[in-house]
């Protein structure tokens, strides 16, 4: 039964998946045997968690539908069905309206196949946490900064392809003509501060996207949670909460299914920018 004042925990990764009923599916540890470190034997073990399963349900999906979509375009033919053309309007969508003016025509298409992907692995995370007894491994910022490093990553290698390795660190100071004296002392500091702030960029990027699907949950849970904190009142106030949660758990899920999709687009722009400014440097 869920605690008001433990709701916190049923929207955390679990080393298992709690199911109605008492059902309980716990998750494999997996053996990688061990490395000897200074003479002392370590064993290396794996745990496997929900998170991880549900990322892999979501990677899964990817594959499953747009493999296909992809052979179909590649083979000439058109998409059939509402679900498929909703998938090809999204791309579209993601190509004209975010890459390209936020990189440029000419650079948009070689970030494509990232931008995509993000955008679509972070939906489909996002939408799994609507289904009941799954979870959103977007609220997790294990998760949420391994994209946020994978987008890092990849605007510090778009930048030192396009300029080189030294000219793109370089070219992160403006371009200023200072006395000899103050170019010493300021193009250091401003090097310094342009290097935190795109730390700080990809941080704030990681960090949006787990606190907005985190409290999200949160509050579902917490909603549904009243049911159980007045379960041994009177029937009538038990009956009464139970309709008004009902209700508030029917609402709020229709705004977090927009949510998921805000928060997909948002991470994907973000990135597309950062991105757009790692190649295009002032």
């Amino acid at each position: 039964m869920l605690d008001i004042r433990n709701a916190g925990e049923h929207v955390k990764d679990a080393v298992s998946f709690h199911l109605p009923f008492g059902l309980h599916i716990d998750l494999p540890m997996i053996d990688l045997g061990s490395v000897q470190w200074f003479g002392t034997e370590i064993p290396l073990r794996l745990q496997v968690t929900k998170f991880m399963v549900l990322e892999l349900v979501a990677a899964v999906l990817m594959i499953l539908i747009f493999i296909p979509l992809a052979w179909r375009l590649r083979g000439g033919r058109s998409p059939r069905g509402r679900l498929t053309n909703f998938f090809e309007a999204v791309l579209e969508f993601i190509r004209n309206e975010v890459a390209r003016p936020a990189i440029g025509s000419h650079d948009a298409d070689r970030f494509l196949p990232f931008l995509w992907t993000v955008f679509f692995f972070v939906l489909f995370c996002n939408l799994l946490g609507l289904i009941p007894w799954a979870g959103s491994p977007t609220g997790s910022l294990s998760v949420t900064a391994a994209l946020a490093c994978l987008t890092f990553l990849t605007v510090i290698g778009a930048g030192m392809r396009q300029f080189g390795p030294i000219r793109f660190w370089l070219g992160l100071v403006p371009q200023m003509e200072l006395p000899a004296a103050m170019a010493v002392v300021l193009k250091p500091m401003l090097f310094a501060i342009e290097v935190l702030g795109l730390l700080i960029k990809h941080s704030v990027l990681a960090v949006r996207l787990m606190a907005n699907m985190f409290a999200g949950h949160l509050v579902l849970a917490v909603i549904l949670g009243f049911i159980a904190a007045v379960a041994d009142l009177w029937t009538i106030l038990w009956l009464g909460v139970t309709l008004m949660s009902i209700l508030g758990q029917v609402a709020l899920n229709m705004l977090e299914l927009f949510v998921a999709f805000l928060q997909a687009y948002i991470f994907t722009f973000l990135a597309a920018l950062f991105i757009g400014i790692s190649v295009h440097q002032h």
